[in-house]
């Protein structure tokens, strides 16, 4: 954030790995960090899947990389754990099971 608010005039920049990853890898990496079987909890409705989605979204850090000199240096895995440490500290660290 910082080197983009560095830049001369505002633009758009993806911060991204350039990695895809599905929902359910998200789902099996949180679920796992504090111990539980993610398909104990988790169910999927057909009624909610959106058939019209675009089957493969990839974000693409290029020109971050290439005008900020700018590099990914967190993976998802880590990413998600991250998220799922400060979900759990919100709620007063609560334990797995």
């Amino acid at each position: 954030m910082w080197l983009m608010l560095q830049q001369e005039s505002p633009d758009d920049y993806v911060v991204a790995t350039g990695v895809s990853h599905s929902v359910q890898q998200l789902v099996e990496i949180a679920f796992g960090h504090v111990g539980l079987d993610w398909q104990k909890y988790v169910q999927t409705d057909p009624s909610l899947l959106r058939l019209a989605e675009v089957d493969h979204l990839i974000g693409s850090p290029d020109k971050a990389r290439r005008e900020l000199n700018w590099q990914p240096t967190v993976d998802f895995d880590g990413l998600v754990r991250m998220m799922v440490d400060a979900d759990v500290e919100r709620l007063g660290g609560v334990s797995s099971p």
